[in-house]
C-alpha cells in the first residue's frame, strides 16, 4: 500500500494524480486476515464501511508483496445454500487486480460448494472485469443496483 509520502510525491500543483504503475507486473492471489483486508478496504473506499464478516478472504499481491486489492465473499447473505455473494471488492487501481480477484472468488466459491456467485454494482458501475470473469447481469435489485450471476462450474454461462 501507498503512505503518504508516497501520496504526495503523486500531487501535481496540489492535485492528486495516480501513481505510476508497471504494466504487465505478476499477480498473486492469497488468502488475507480479514483485520487486514478490513483496513486495505477502509483505505481505498473511504465512503462505504468494510464488511465485518465474510466467509471467504482473498488478496492479490504484486510480486515484491504489496497488496493492492482484496474481496470478500460470504454465503450469508443468500436465501438458498447455492450462493454466494461478493459482498466488497476493492483495489488500489493496479491493472488486472480486479479480474484476478474475481476469477480468484469464483474459484473458491466452487471450492467450498457454492454453484452460482452473484456481485451487485451501481447503475454506472464499470462491467468490463465483470463480463471478463465470466459474469452476466441478471436485472436491476432496485433503481441503485444491477445484480451479476456467475455459476462456479467454470466457464461463461
Amino acid at each position: 500500500m501507498e503512505n503518504f509520502n508516497e501520496v504526495c510525491a503523486n500531487t501535481e500543483n496540489g492535485c492528486l494524480t495516480k501513481p505510476s504503475r508497471r504494466r504487465n507486473q505478476r499477480l498473486a492471489i492469497s488468502q488475507v486476515a480479514i483485520q487486514t483486508a478490513r483496513a486495505f478496504a477502509a483505505w481505498t473506499h473511504r465512503h462505504l464501511a468494510p464488511p465485518a464478516e465474510a466467509e471467504i478472504v482473498l488478496g492479490v499481491q504484486t510480486g515484491n508483496g504489496t497488496l493492492v486489492g482484496v474481496v470478500f465473499v460470504s454465503g450469508w447473505h443468500c436465501d438458498d445454500e447455492a450462493t454466494a455473494e461478493i459482498v466488497c471488492l476493492s483495489t488500489d487501481g493496479t491493472p488486472n487486480a480486479c479480474s484476478a480477484l474475481l476469477g480468484a472468488a469464483r474459484r473458491a466459491a466452487r471450492a467450498a460448494g457454492y454453484r452460482r456467485l452473484t456481485a451487485r454494482t451501481g447503475p454506472s458501475g464499470l462491467d468490463t472485469s465483470l463480463r471478463a470473469a465470466g459474469f452476466r447481469p441478471i436485472g436491476p435489485a432496485d433503481a441503485s443496483c444491477i445484480v451479476w450471476e456467475a455459476g462456479t462450474a467454470g466457464g461463461r454461462r
